[in-house]
């Protein structure tokens, strides 16, 4: 697509509206769901699943086989990732490898799409160790919501590129986050895009919440901790330059979010360094094939 001719203001609405309309989910997401929330489902049934998707059950094998997980055995069934791995995780995995999927296809013509999932990637593996270090649950939620929070940034660049290309240029010549950019000229930015299309999609708020509010966190009111997570995961990878969404300066670090996470700064250096194997062999999985 090479954006939606427009003939009135751009909206908030009418561009998760138009993307709604374009882009979902393949069906296989809300059956999984369905499936996982229901009682009298086994483990059997939720494998069923996923295993109809050979693409997908193949990607979710190599990330249960790889470093991110570290598991001495072999788990080569979807049945036996389910039982190790847990329900919950696997489907959130299957979300972010799902989402790839649907924006598998954007040409880059605004947007280098290999170092886009470079980053995306690199903060989706961040974000898990780091919520690993907090010895939170289900840490693939945050593995989720960090590969998946510069979404919007795609959705804008597929139905508005001109108006992408002439913010992308103004940033540059301003030297001003892209973000701020976003703001100023349309009222909102590529956060709340992806945040309101995962709602539409009835994405769980664990993981739209923290897409919507990841330069705000101050405005996450249901997951706070899980946003101040991706908030501070995206500055570590802007920061290190692993790969870029368009974002080129550094944002700053909201203070609050930072004391929430109740994290020392002394072990961000040991967080990034034990995760830094996985970067790698993780991209090789999901996303080195992209355009």
């Amino acid at each position: 697509m090479s954006g939606v001719k427009l003939t009135h203001p751009v909206t908030l609405e009418w561009l998760v509206s138009e993307t709604y309309t374009v882009y979902s989910l393949p069906l296989f997401y809300e059956r999984l769901t369905e499936t996982i929330n229901h009682p009298c489902s086994s483990i059997a049934d939720i494998a069923r699943i996923i295993t109809e998707d050979y693409g997908l059950t193949a990607r979710l094998l190599k990330l249960a086989n790889s470093p991110m997980f570290g598991f001495y055995s072999k788990i080569d069934s979807i049945h036996k990732a389910v039982t190790i791995i847990g329900t919950q995780q696997l489907r959130d995995m299957a979300l972010a490898v799902s989402v790839i999927e649907v924006f598998a296809d954007i040409p880059g013509k605004l947007i280098n799409m290999k170092s886009f999932w470079q980053h995306s990637i690199a903060c989706g593996i961040i974000a898990r160790a780091l919520a690993t270090y907090r010895r939170e649950p289900n840490v693939e939620r945050f593995f989720a919501a960090g590969m998946l929070h510069d979404v919007g940034q795609l959705v804008m660049c597929i139905m508005i590129p001109d108006i992408v290309r002439e913010m992308l240029s103004s940033s540059d010549r301003q030297n001003t986050l892209h973000f701020s950019t976003e703001l100023a000229q349309l009222g909102f930015t590529h956060a709340s895009v992806g945040g309101d299309v995962f709602r539409k999609w009835k994405i769980p708020a664990s993981i739209s919440e923290p897409v919507a509010c990841h330069h705000t966190p101050a405005r996450a009111h249901i997951f706070p901790l899980e946003t101040a997570v991706i908030h501070l995961a995206d500055i570590i990878c802007l920061s290190m330059g692993l790969g870029c969404s368009g974002e080129r300066l550094v944002p700053p670090l909201n203070p609050a979010a930072w004391n929430r996470l109740d994290i020392p700064a002394s072990a961000l250096a040991v967080i990034v360094k034990q995760v830094e194997p996985q970067l790698a062999e993780t991209f090789a999985i999901l996303g080195d094939n992209r355009p």
